[in-house]
């Protein structure tokens, strides 16, 4: 039986606590160390399915800034974080935009809208 054992800093809540995820044979055999069942289920996530959430900037079409910043709506797989980065950097948008739009629905099929983060007017040469 092969038995891992690693260290993860929690970073669901300001206490970042350190606990330990003992996998065996590639399962889950003991969560320690973290203070909370949030810290317990973040420590889980870690080491089975770890999830990021992406913010980034996409290209504004007659936007007064060039760029519009934007998040992922919900955590997306880390492993695929890079490939909906490069993804986005070929998306432009054309303003305005509103703060909460859909600026890519679905991205790359994982289930996970990008959204606007602000509000972004038309460009006005005044």
């Amino acid at each position: 039986m092969a038995q891992c054992v690693k260290k993860i800093n929690c970073i669901v809540c300001p206490l970042s606590c350190v606990g330990e995820v003992t996998l065996e044979d590639g399962k889950i055999k003991e969560i320690t160390g973290f203070t909370c069942d949030r810290g317990n289920k973040y420590g889980e996530e870690e080491v089975t399915l770890p999830k990021r959430t992406l913010t980034t900037t996409v290209k504004v079409d007659g936007g007064e800034l060039p760029l519009l910043p934007v998040v992922s709506k919900a955590p997306l797989p880390k492993d695929k974080v890079m490939d909906c980065a490069r993804y986005l950097s070929t998306v432009s948008v054309k303003a305005p935009v509103a703060e909460g739009d859909i600026v890519c629905s679905n991205i790359l099929g994982l289930g996970v809208d990008i959204v606007a983060t602000r509000d972004l007017g038309v460009f006005s040469a005044n």
